[in-house]
């Protein structure tokens, strides 16, 4: 798990190198699809219960799922980019939003305070502590800067599986008991909204986007739970993470 979520965050660092406004998000799914394979890694989305894509691309209002294609990113735009690929038996799954160029300042406090949001999820893995608590200090966060939560997607467990069976919501319910044991591996990847968090599925059965067109942001890395809090596993074997270095405008 370790060395596989070190390659899904070389991967991500690679291709968020490449975004610039005028691109594809076809030309990053490829430059995805083509460094997973050429590290002997299999981009995990693909065929994936029907996915066509190697990677996954949101831009805007699109909360989670985009999928690529001919759109070229504008000047303004932010885009969430989720990587996720398999190797030795195992998922590594991680994503960023990225800013374009000259962003507005309600989307720049969006894009930090979901970061922020992400991390105080973190914070609350512990073995002994439960799943509830991760969606507590999220939903905290997020309430104190004016931020919708949506709860349609949550994070999940990861391992051998893409998705397994345990789900992580990023708001409080306490009916989500389930206690964290050490060696649990699975996701934290809240999901913020400027406006509504409540979600609108387009026809292609994947991409979700806010009702109200404003604009969404998500972060994610893949976790292991420990004695005493939480390691992230996507992370390069230097320690980065693509949420550390591109926390300012690109392109």
């Amino acid at each position: 798990m370790r060395r596989t979520g070190a390659l899904a965050a070389e991967v991500l660092i690679a291709a968020c190198e490449h975004v610039r406004a005028g691109i594809t998000t076809d030309a990053i799914d490829r430059f995805v699809h083509d460094a997973a394979v050429a590290a002997g890694a299999y981009p995990s989305p693909l065929g994936y219960r029907g996915y066509p894509k190697s990677v996954c691309t949101s831009v805007n209002e699109v909360i989670c799922h985009g999928i690529p294609d001919s759109r070229r990113l504008d000047a303004g735009d932010i885009i969430n980019i989720d990587v996720t690929v398999y190797r030795e038996g195992v998922h590594g799954d991680t994503s960023v939003t990225l800013m374009i160029g000259d962003v507005d300042e309600h989307s720049r406090r969006l894009v930090a305070e979901t970061r922020v949001a992400l991390h105080s999820g973190i914070g609350a893995v512990r073995a002994g502590a439960v799943v509830s608590d991760i969606g507590r200090a999220i939903q905290n966060h997020a309430f104190r800067h004016g931020l919708g939560v949506v709860r349609e997607f949550i994070g999940h467990g990861v391992g051998t599986e893409f998705h397994s069976g345990l789900q992580v919501p990023h708001y409080y319910d306490r009916r989500h008991s389930t206690v964290l044991t050490e060696g649990m591996t699975f996701t934290i990847e809240p999901m913020l909204t400027l406006g509504s968090p409540e979600a609108a599925m387009w026809d292609d059965g994947w991409t979700a986007v806010t009702v109200d067109g404003r604009r969404t942001a998500q972060f994610e890395h893949t976790l292991a739970c420990t004695s005493d809090g939480a390691e992230i596993l996507t992370r390069t074997a230097a320690g980065e993470c693509a949420h550390d270095l591109f926390t300012e405008p690109v392109g």
